[in-house]
């Protein structure tokens, strides 16, 4: 399995109906900074050694040329579970479940790495005459789901759905410390909580070292340990939060220096952490609204991964140069790249190039509303009204919403990194509370008699509801069609 939360909750679910169906399981995760992303030759002898006869991909495998070639010779079947665009042909007898291939008839193609093991455990489990709990396998199923970002549509809209309902009941130990672990409170658990508290602290254990963790975590029945696990993963988690702050203010620092804004984004440097280069570039990637790469230079080669915009199929732009990169994968809006150091100059100048060559209204930032509404509207009402739409995701946002005329009632407090909240007021008597996540620098914003763009949430330090702030702008301005 691979080694972030999508490969991990594949890796789980697949371990967990083997074994119930009879199978000797041996879950192989590969350590990010000592072998790199997904199936390799290394895998294939371990599984050779430890006298199994097929292996099984979760997550990765679909460009595994080698590593597949390597578990052949060895006279190991293989079976590919993957969701990323195919790569080059794999070795003859290979087995691919992958939705994404030119010949694949599935009607729905957007299925992450552990919905496409939720599918595949359920149809093993029914061909050895073994019972499965649904409710146990969507409560991971959805942790991969929601967490890679994947379109939350169509089917993963369904097992997000359900598997949310799950998880918010689930008596699992691991999950239950997890839950605890990560500050939840409440009865129900959220995409949002996936998306921002769950899923990372997973993640963070694949990135800082190894994913076996997290893995263990999922599948413990022991309180005790799980307890102890779940520590373990939120350290790690703050260590992550360090190191992903260090590669975006740095990366940040050399593209401001430049004399104008690249319409993509690439940096590179040997003082950063390889497992937190792809969410720095998310965030660079939403702040600055271009495509980012990043890359952790360690010796001849960089390390990196690409987070993209909407609209703007980052591997499909990538892909005319797959040939000059040591290893290349992903989807339309993230990638993973290996690329030898001596290349980097060249490869940036040349993708720079031919993002200019683009329509520049790709590059330009707007925001879509869907309601507009005024401030004493945006209360508890229209929060239960909202929250039969979910769950929300990729490709099924949330509804932003325009509110206004505002004025402060009371100058902002600044807390944590750079974050503020302040309670505002509206012509109509109104009253409402604003959450800017890294808004400290925008304060003069909300000057004045201002509107806001936002996202209507519950306030689970204060009660009550806060609109979470996506931008602002002196009230009067020229709408924007919603």
């Amino acid at each position: 399995g691979d080694y972030d939360v999508d490969g991990v909750t594949a890796t789980a679910l697949f371990t967990a109906v083997f074994k119930a169906c009879g199978l000797a399981v041996d879950a192989i995760l590969p350590h990010r900074m000592e072998e790199g992303y997904g199936f390799q030759p290394v895998h294939a002898e371990r599984a050779a050694e430890a006298g199994c006869r097929v292996v099984v991909t979760a997550d990765c495998g679909t460009t595994a040329t080698a590593a597949v070639a390597a578990a052949r010779d060895r006279s190991l079947d293989v079976i590919v579970t993957d969701h990323h665009i195919p790569g080059p042909e794999l070795p003859a007898g290979t087995v691919q479940v992958n939705p994404k291939q030119d010949d694949c008839p599935y009607p729905f193609k957007e299925l992450s790495g552990a919905g496409l093991a939720f599918k595949l455990a359920l149809a093993v489990a029914d061909r050895c005459g073994k019972p499965v709990e649904l409710a146990k396998l969507l409560r991971i199923a959805c942790l991969g789901t929601i967490a890679d970002l994947v379109p939350l549509v169509g089917e993963n809209r369904t097992i997000a759905a359900l598997g949310l309902e799950a998880l918010s009941a689930t008596q699992s130990v691991g999950l239950r410390a997890l839950i605890r672990q990560s500050g939840l409170k409440k009865a129900a658990v959220t995409a949002v909580d996936v998306g921002f508290r769950l899923g990372p602290r997973i993640n963070a254990a694949g990135r800082m070292d190894s994913a076996e963790s997290a893995l263990e975590l999922l599948l413990c029945r022991d309180a005790v340990r799980a307890e102890s696990l779940a520590r373990r993963l939120d350290a790690w988690n703050r260590q992550r939060q360090e190191a992903e702050q260090r590669a975006v203010e740095e990366a940040r620092a050399m593209i401001e220096a430049l004399p104008e804004l690249p319409r993509v984004l690439v940096a590179w440097s040997p003082d950063w952490h390889r497992g937190v280069v792809g969410i720095a570039a998310g965030r660079l990637a939403r702040d600055l609204h271009r495509p980012a790469l990043l890359l952790a230079v360690d010796g001849d080669s960089a390390v990196g991964s690409g987070r993209s915009i909407h609209g703007f199929h980052l591997h499909e732009f990538l892909l005319p140069w797959r040939p000059r990169m040591e290893r290349f994968g992903g989807h339309a809006q993230a990638v993973g790249l290996t690329v030898p150091v001596d290349a980097l100059e060249d490869l940036r100048g040349e993708w720079q190039e031919a993002a200019a060559t683009l329509d520049e209204g790709l590059f330009e930032r707007r925001h879509r509303y869907e309601l507009e509404v005024a401030p004493g509207e945006a209360g508890e009402r229209l929060l239960a009204e909202l929250a039969a739409l979910e769950p929300h995701g990729q490709d099924n946002q949330r509804p932003l919403l325009r509110v206004g005329p505002l004025r402060l009632a009371a100058p902002p407090r600044h807390f944590g990194r750079g974050h503020l909240w302040a309670p505002a007021l509206g012509d109509d008597g109104g009253e409402v509370r604003l959450l800017g996540w890294s808004w400290q620098s925008r304060v003069s914003d909300l000057a004045g008699r201002f509107e806001v763009l936002a996202y209507l949430e519950r306030d689970d330090y204060r009660g009550g509801t806060t609109l979470r702030l996506v931008d602002a702008r002196p009230a009067g301005s020229a709408a924007t069609t919603p």
